[in-house]
């Protein structure tokens, strides 16, 4: 899942953020945002910065 949110967003920033870094404890949530990603067809640059906030957010401690 990760890694088709990086591909649909095509940010170069998504680069430092994978799959490995996510306990399954998250699923729920990467589910979450990577069903709403998939919906859109374009995003802003602030939904894209939130994305990445909520990416980093869930990312193991």
């Amino acid at each position: 899942m990760i890694e088709k949110i990086k591909e649909k967003l095509k940010v170069l920033n998504f680069d430092a953020i994978k799959s490995s870094h996510f306990d399954e404890e998250m699923y729920n949530e990467l589910k979450e945002i990577y069903e709403m990603v998939m919906k859109k067809q374009s995003f802003s640059p602030s939904e894209m910065q939130a994305i990445a906030e909520e990416l980093g957010n869930l990312r193991k401690k």
